[in-house]
């Protein structure tokens, strides 16, 4: 399924790969009783293991699957409530993430934790603008941009918790890609 790394290297443990995504189909194709939700997908960890799966491929068609499932709860809720009631839940959805970047001063997240490593304030903060942007519509941005950023390192006070931080850009991510 996955190009393996050589055995020096590490990826992804196989067998934990070959299950999740063989229950993801399962559960895509309704074959389970259990629901599996975009948010699951985002969630999935696997251990790393000398000369696992590719993590690029693999983390390349997680971020597929998840637009799959997305594209699916879409398709479910406009034929149970229809188009506008669609837009209308992401559109709660936006307003919901803009209200948390509209504070005019102060940090937009919480600080890391006294010695813990965080995210980078400015780095972080460039990508809230460019959120805004969009949703104010002066800029695109799509999904993709905002799952592939990167946040340089700041310790203490000086950087943001990353929790809250990887939650808030992952409802972004899920708004951008209903919307897509």
């Amino acid at each position: 399924m996955f190009n393996t790394v050589s055995k020096v290297r590490t990826g992804y443990d196989k067998e934990e790969v070959d299950d999740f995504f063989e229950h993801a189909r399962q559960a895509y194709e309704g074959r389970t009783a259990e629901r599996l939700t975009s948010a699951d997908i985002q969630a999935s960890t696997f251990d790393l293991v000398r000369g696992g799966y590719n993590t690029h491929e693999v983390d390349a068609a997680l971020d597929r699957l998840e637009a799959a499932f997305i594209q699916r709860q879409r398709a479910e809720y406009v034929a149970a409530h229809g188009q506008q009631a669609w837009m209308n839940a992401l559109a709660e959805r936006a307003r919901t993430l803009y209200g948390r970047l509209g504070r005019p001063d102060g940090d937009k997240f919480a600080p890391a934790a006294a010695g813990q490593q965080g995210y980078d304030k400015d780095d972080v903060d460039d990508l809230c603008d460019r959120l805004v942007a969009y949703f104010d519509r002066q800029e695109p941005l799509t999904a993709g941009e905002v799952r592939s950023a990167t946040f340089g390192r700041a310790k203490g006070a000086d950087g943001y918790a990353e929790a809250p931080v990887d939650a808030f850009f992952s409802r972004a991510v899920e708004v951008l890609l209903g919307v897509e």
